[in-house]
């Protein structure tokens, strides 16, 4: 007869396993998809053996030609986004987490507030500002919206970083002559480079597969991949299902490869950091 103990195990492995089972399913199946022959995608009974072709592929090359090219607007964005947004949150997180006042807490609370805002809801508004300013259809209005967006659970994030920072770090440099900066430089930030990763990670995800802000601020200078493919979507031949999971995959990639890079800088905890610094 098995113990309490192993049964609570044995049950929180299958539950786990089911939960992964669920989120990969879709992708491994979007995958193998982009590489089946079109009549065999929605065969039924599904085959998980097939010969494999790169059709799909070169159809999306030759069929979707803007598909590249608006993937690099995708990776020139979501990286302007993350940038502007890590470096502002760093600074918040920092001020958070070491003063306080009625009127600190208040903006958080209010930036907390705006982030739970849908985003439909400010685009209208925002449109006639940006094409006032001459913004509409450029790098830069994505960059500032996505970073404007997401700032807030940045700040959140390194709030909870530079906390964890023992303060004896900072008075012992302010007692070997440091400035502000210098204490932020060489003393704060090697300690929450974890923190930032994980703010980073979080818009970077996000930036890359934003489609609402993407559709209403921008037309073709600016035009994303995920604005490509909702294309894919209503076109009047019909869905080319396979050439559409082809786009699925080339642009899952990126995303996957970044958190597969960045989940170890993640998952860290802060002492380590401090033990090795």
């Amino acid at each position: 007869m098995r113990s309490p103990g192993t049964l609570g195990k044995t049950w929180r492995l299958g539950a786990a396993a089911l939960a992964i089972a669920w989120s990969v399913f879709p992708i491994a199946l979007v995958v193998l998809s982009s590489f089946r022959p079109q009549r065999d995608i929605f065969r039924i009974p599904p085959s998980l053996i097939f010969a494999p072709t790169l059709d799909n592929y070169e159809r999306l090359l030759r069929d979707w030609p803007s598909f590249f090219p608006d993937m690099l607007n995708s990776l020139i964005i979501t990286v302007g986004a993350t940038v502007v947004t890590v470096t502002f949150a760093t600074f918040a997180g920092y001020v958070y987490a070491r003063y306080a006042g009625r009127l600190l807490i208040a903006s958080a609370f209010f930036m907390v507030v705006v982030r739970m805002i849908p985003p439909i809801v400010v685009t209208l508004p925002l449109f006639p500002l940006f094409s006032w300013l001459r913004l509409s259809d450029t790098h830069l209005v994505l960059i500032l919206l996505y970073s404007a967006f997401f700032v807030s659970l940045g700040s959140w994030i390194m709030r909870a970083f530079v906390q964890q920072v023992p303060r004896e770090l900072e008075e012992a440099a302010v007692v070997d002559g440091a400035g502000l900066r210098q204490i932020l430089w060489r003393v704060v930030l090697p300690l929450v480079g974890n923190g930032a990763m994980a703010a980073g990670l979080f818009v970077a995800v996000f930036a890359w597969n934003e489609f609402v802000f993407a559709l209403v601020f921008t037309t073709r200078h600016a035009r994303t991949a995920p604005l490509v493919m909702s294309e894919m979507l209503s076109t009047i031949e019909g869905v080319d299902w396979g050439v559409l999971f082809a786009a699925a995959t080339i642009q899952l990639a990126p995303v996957l490869l970044c958190v597969l890079a960045a989940q170890r800088y993640v998952v860290t905890g802060l002492t380590v950091g401090a033990v090795k610094g």
